[in-house]
């Protein structure tokens, strides 16, 4: 049985590494999960969102047994010094809906994430750097946590950054359908008809793959070394 159970969102977010796996397709309470199996990991992208990546993480716990869970995958900056490509791992997640907080036993850094449960913009960005002095946002990391905790097991976050504090982000949590499959076809016909959305779409894309490249490197190598996740700067 795997070690440590990777759940993301989506699958491009970690696509370097499943390439790289064995797909297994696997049912648990009445819902389908892909899981890519590699060495002593199990990596499953349960959906956009805290209930998606809980019910994700559920399955992974039950089905594999692993001794950790990690929540990985994208996050948007909260603070002004963090770039994309940038690796983050928080000591401590915060759930936005209540401000609940879950700490990262052995990270020394003083950083945080917040999970919400919409895609935060620039203006959105600045309200939970102000509420919550949280230095990223993500959509999962919470729920995630809340399924480790349930069984006592260990967790870590490991995000990459994929859009800065200030970047604009296009109107696309419409699209997250209820399962949190993002519907990317609908999106594309969306912006197809709006222009002036297209420069800012094409700088997410290019941002998004800078984000999984340096994701990919940075869990290449801690597999490669077998160590504790640490803060790094994968720019």
């Amino acid at each position: 049985m795997p070690k440590i159970a990777i759940v993301a969102a989506l699958e491009p977010e970690i696509g370097g590494l499943i390439r790289c796996s064995r797909r297994v397709a696997r049912e648990h309470a009445g819902r389908n999960f892909d899981f890519f199996e590699r060495d002593e990991w199990v990596l499953v992208c349960g959906g956009i969102g805290v209930e998606a990546a809980r019910r994700a993480a559920e399955a992974a716990i039950l089905l594999y047994r692993p001794a950790q869970v990690w929540s990985v995958g994208f996050a948007g900056a909260l603070d002004q010094s963090l770039r994309v490509g940038d690796i983050f791992v928080p000591y401590a997640v915060i759930d936005a809906r209540d401000g609940s907080r879950v700490y990262v036993a052995g990270v020394d850094c003083r950083r945080s994430l917040v999970t919400f449960a919409c895609v935060a913009g620039a203006q959105q960005k600045k309200n939970l750097a102000d509420a919550f002095g949280a230095n990223a946002v993500d959509m999962e990391a919470s729920g995630v946590a809340a399924a480790a905790a349930a069984r006592g097991l260990g967790f870590a976050a490991i995000k990459v950054i994929s859009d800065e504090w200030d970047f604009a982000m296009p109107a696309m949590g419409r699209f997250i359908d209820p399962q949190g499959q993002f519907r990317t076809l609908a999106f594309a016909a969306f912006v197809a008809l709006r222009p002036w959305l297209w420069m800012r779409v094409a700088a997410l894309a290019r941002n998004s793959r800078k984000a999984a490249r340096a994701l990919a490197m940075y869990l290449e190598a801690l597999g490669r070394e077998q160590k504790q996740p640490v803060e790094a700067n994968a720019t």
